[in-house]
């Protein structure tokens, strides 16, 4: 080769490398300085959360920062701003939605509230309808050997060990979902304690968050709690097969979620939905199944990068979630979802 031609090659290569090095690395400083956003709310969603911020990081370089403080807590941070969004298991109340001056919130997450019990010497799955529950969570039933458990069970010898019902003590989504259950399932149920992210149990023993839960569940031989079915499965709680509408007795697997998020078929314009006791036209459907919410304020300077994080959590990160037993979003939802997001604005 010429001489010339060689120094002129050399020249050409060097200027190359030097212009990939420079776009690597402003690439690399761009994804450095990316601003991180910063969420906080349900403890419920946080295991299919906390698997998403990686995976989001590692593609984007948007560190998301999440706080599973209950959904109350995080109904309270998006609301005084404190958070760039809120996650909440329980759809926002009229007053809530005033106070958060200029909110919306978006179903980015489908699971289920499991009943979990801690009782040495019998099966997991013991059977237990929604009536029976109530009484339990009323006060009403406090041995394990009553008579109403034992005709669900009647193959299973019961001790005569007390019930302890566990509950949420801090405003809880979960709370929303067990409590709009059982006030649909039993009128007395409905009368005297109501539906509500935070109410006042008769009987029983609190905890704080789904781990606080969790934990005096763990100490506590008779004990039930409801909580989500991830928390049951990384615990290895027991839980009960519960009796649906079509008397059924069904887990909280992604069956059983899937066919009752199928009685989802128009989404109202402020996106609250409620699936508890589906009908017997869904004969696998599980009755305690719930959508959770992620709560985004309608103006804000980081409006492109909540749109896109959220977008991609309803879409892309949707296959992180069977795992941990999160059904996918069904598509009228996910359709309303995205028209919602639109509105996101600078």
């Amino acid at each position: 080769m010429n001489p010339k031609r060689t120094f002129r090659f050399i020249l050409l290569a060097a200027a190359a490398v030097a212009l990939v090095g420079s776009a690597l690395a402003h690439a690399t400083l761009g994804k450095r300085n990316a601003e991180p956003l910063t969420g906080a709310g349900s403890s419920f969603v946080f295991p299919l959360v906390s698997t998403w911020t990686p995976v989001y990081d590692a593609a984007t370089g948007v560190h998301v920062n999440y706080n599973p403080i209950g959904s109350g807590g995080g109904i309270a941070a998006i609301s005084n701003r404190t958070v760039d969004f809120g996650a909440s298991d329980a759809p926002l109340a009229p007053d809530q939605f005033r106070s958060c001056n200029g909110c919306v919130q978006i179903p980015w997450a489908l699971s289920a509230t499991s009943i979990a019990y801690n009782l040495d010497g019998v099966p997991t799955h013991l059977h237990m309808s929604g009536s029976v529950l109530a009484r339990i969570y009323l006060g009403q039933i406090t041995q394990w050997n009553d008579a109403a458990i034992r005709k669900l069970n009647p193959k299973v010898k019961l001790p005569s060990e007390t019930i302890t019902p566990i509950f949420r003590s801090d405003s809880s989504g979960t709370t929303y979902n067990f409590t709009e259950y059982l006030s649909t399932v039993s009128p007395a149920f409905k009368s005297k304690v109501g539906k509500g992210t935070q109410v006042n149990f008769p009987t029983g023993v609190g905890g704080r968050g789904s781990s606080g839960v969790a934990g005096v569940l763990s100490r506590t031989n008779g004990g039930i709690i409801y909580v989500d079915v991830a928390y049951s499965l990384k615990s290895h709680f027991k839980f009960f097969a519960m009796q649906n509408r079509a008397g059924k007795y069904t887990l909280p697997g992604l069956r059983g979620i899937q066919a009752a998020a199928a009685t989802v078929k128009k989404v109202p314009a402020n996106n609250e939905l409620s699936i508890v006791d589906p009908p017997k036209s869904q004969p696998t459907a599980y009755p305690i199944c719930t959508f959770t919410y992620v709560i985004l304020p309608l103006k804000t300077d980081k409006a492109p990068q909540l749109r896109k994080f959220v977008f991609w959590a309803l879409t892309g990160g949707q296959k992180y979630g069977p795992k941990l037993l999160f059904q996918r979003i069904p598509k009228p939802v996910l359709v309303k979802a995205e028209k919602t997001l639109k509105q996101i604005h600078g």
